[in-house]
């Protein structure tokens, strides 16, 4: 820690964004009398530059240092769900989560542990270190994590183009096209909105393709208004008219694409005729995004997490992503596809989270499905076991999984014991038996590996834990301790552990260690200008067939499916402006908007500022209307990520949600598949 921390009441300190965001935006903290007062950009991120969103300097100061925040461990006292808490100390705290954890052992084994953890922080540390040696060594169930968020769109990204990092951000400077499709990108990609205007100030042309007439189609040379859950059947019927308009060179393609020709077969039962009714697209919008691809020499593209919040969703990237492929846009600068960058870190995760500490094979559970696996009390066969325990920490699973009803009746049951671990007090921690007050990113060492670009940053604490918080780290090493975990892997210092993160040794990188990364800058792990997949080998391919999706979903090629709608309007619910998934929704819990076309408003005699019902058979929020034509008749868009006390049923959007629906790939969640009545209050 910083000796400044101690001896001066106020100072400046670096910093890096923990948020579930792309960019990693690098910050400048101002602390005054041990407390952060303002939060500011700086340039030690070449991406970020200076710049970072409102959220953050309007709420995180309160997060850190306001009422919601855990200081001190803490014993349930009252009903679940009551908030009736009374503090304890670490020891009697860390002695509560060993009994409640033995109990569920003793009589079912160590399977009858569950960790319900995401992606809270996104350090490597705090994200994904001691706490996962500590479930391995344990025998915990573990958890299959990217189905409830970006693991389709992963997934699809990877079935397409294999392990080859995406094109940078930076790079759609260069590209005289810009495809952002099923993105908010001025809410998640805030600075690549700055790259399209210097792309446009050159003569780009932006292609908006979203059921919201967001910030950014404003100002788009076409905007396209699709409706939910039908861009797999847009693309691949552009797929086909490229195809007959003569638009592929087949020539160009044979070296570099497989499955071309099984490709364009299946998409000729796509027919134009059918875009205006199943997609809400006009022919003249149909003839423009036909002619604005025909046109660009370097097409760049950026497919949102949005797309495969469908049944559809893993076909609709897919399609979406092999339109500039078909037309051999690769190989040069400014050309290929936004947004996976994974590939880009040389990280070697088996060193810092240590799966060998398992010492025989056990269970995973798709994360979307853990209430149902939390209810399970069957235990129909010898190997079934039912979840005991559940520790839930990096995760607000009340406000961010579909069927909110049905997770808070998992974590209501008393004969589950809930530990929580969190920085806020959130709708989740209400369930616990026992909550473990975390640090937030400001009091701990890390390394962030910014999704949306490829630079790497390591971060030294800006101020000192508050109150008898812990950073995750050291939490699980007195867990381990307890536990009787005595292997040289639990002792292993914060420092010890970023080093483990990745692995520098190759004259690739600037350093060789991630100690030899400045907090005042950022390691490029890939140049910005690297040609996409300019890296494959002569026996690699991009692959429109994945015989592999074949072999598991039934999916070798993306098609599209029609979904039944049971109810008049499809319930949108798109990432909010003032929060980061639920992280930031205690600051702000007024009553949530929801987005309602005029026609629509007009039949139900709904008004701007009217309380509105939204129910189905899952559950039911009350929410204030905002009536607007960025939204299509019969789509209603409302945030996620609020919390339960935001609407007077005491719960959300997320309770509206059925866990059930999933995708057609990857086994994700269909937030979008999503189905409700509207009621006026």
């Amino acid at each position: 820690m910083s000796a400044n921390l101690k001896e001066e009441s106020n100072y400046q300190a670096p910093s890096v964004c923990p948020l579930d965001c792309p960019d990693a935006c690098s910050f400048n903290v101002e602390v005054k009398d041990g407390k952060l007062l303002k939060i500011k950009g700086s340039t030690a991120n070449p991406m970020t530059k200076g710049v970072i969103c409102g959220k953050v300097t309007k709420f995180y100061p309160d997060f850190v240092h306001g009422k919601r925040r855990l200081s001190k461990p803490l014993k349930r006292v009252g009903a679940k769900g009551n908030n009736k808490f009374e503090p304890i100390s670490w020891d009697e705290a860390i002695d509560l989560c060993y009994e409640g954890i033995q109990k569920g052992i003793k009589e079912y084994g160590t399977e009858s542990v569950m960790p319900l953890n995401y992606a809270g922080p996104h350090g490597q540390l705090s994200g994904g270190s001691m706490d996962m040696r500590f479930f391995y060594k344990l025998g915990a169930t573990q958890l299959d994590r990217p189905p409830l968020c970006a693991g389709v769109r992963g997934l699809s990204y990877k079935s397409l183009f294999g392990l080859h990092v995406s094109m940078s951000q930076e790079q759609a400077e260069h590209s005289d096209l810009i495809v952002l499709w099923g993105t908010n990108t001025s809410t998640t990609y805030l600075h690549l909105m700055k790259i399209i205007k210097k792309a446009r100030d050159k003569g780009a042309k932006v292609i908006v393709i979203n059921p919201e007439r967001i910030k950014v189609a404003e100002s788009a040379d076409l905007f396209l208004q699709i409706t939910p859950s039908s861009d797999a059947y847009f693309a691949l019927a552009m797929a086909a008219e490229f195809n007959k308009l003569g638009m592929i060179d087949k020539t160009q393609l044979v070296d570099k694409v497989s499955g071309v020709e099984e490709y364009l077969q299946a998409a000729t039962q796509y027919s134009l005729a059918s875009i205006s009714e199943i997609c809400g697209i006009d022919h003249s919008q149909v003839t423009a995004f036909i002619d604005l691809f025909r046109n660009a020499k370097r097409i760049s593209m950026q497919t949102g997490v949005g797309l495969e919040r469908s049944k559809n969703g893993g076909s609709a990237i897919r399609s979406a992503m092999t339109l500039p492929v078909l037309l051999g846009q690769f190989g040069q600068l400014g050309q290929g596809q936004i947004g996976y960058h994974s590939p880009a870190y040389p990280k070697t995760t088996n060193k810092l989270q240590r799966p060998d500490l398992l010492e025989k094979p056990t269970r995973t559970f798709n994360i979307v499905d853990s209430a149902d696996h939390i209810l399970d009390k069957t235990c129909s066969g010898s190997s079934e076991v039912p979840i005991k325990s559940v520790f839930i920490y990096n995760h607000n699973p009340v406000a961010m999984h579909p069927d909110q009803n049905k997770m808070i009746k998992a974590l209501s049951q008393e004969d589950v014991f809930v530990i929580g671990c969190d920085i806020n007090m959130t709708d989740s921690m209400k369930f616990a038996d026992v909550i473990l007050p975390a640090c937030s990113s400001f009091e701990h060492n890390d390394v962030y590996l910014g999704y949306g670009h490829n630079y790497a940053q390591r971060a030294e604490p800006a101020i000192q834990p508050i109150g008898e918080a812990l950073p995750n780290t050291e939490i699980f090493r007195r867990l381990s301790k307890r536990f009787g975990f005595d292997e040289a892997a639990f002792t292993d210092t914060d420092a010890e552990l970023q080093e483990q993160a990745l692995d520098l040794s190759s004259d690739t990188y600037a350093v060789n260690s991630m100690s030899d990364v400045s907090t005042q800058s950022a390691l490029s792990t890939i140049d910005k200008d690297h040609i996409w997949l300019s890296d494959m080998s002569d026996d690699e391919k991009i692959t429109l067939y994945n015989e592999e999706l074949e072999n598991e979903f039934g999916y070798g090629l993306p098609r599209y499916e029609p979904i039944d709608k049971d109810r008049p309007f499809t319930l949108v619910t798109a990432a909010a402006f003032n929060r980061s998934n639920s992280t930031f929704g205690g600051s702000d819990t007024e009553l949530e908007k929801v987005s309602i076309n005029p026609i629509d408003a007009s039949n139900l005699k709904i008004q701007t500022g009217d309380q509105v019902k939204l129910h189905n058979n899952k559950g039911e929020v009350i929410l204030l209307a905002n009536v607007t034509d960025k939204v299509a008749s019969g789509v209603l868009f409302s945030p996620k990520g609020a919390w339960c006390e935001s609407s007077p049923t005491g719960q959300t959007v997320n309770a509206l949600i059925d866990s059930h629906c999933k995708t057609d790939i990857g086994n994700g969640a269909a937030f979008y598949d999503t189905y409700v009545d509207v009621s006026v209050i």
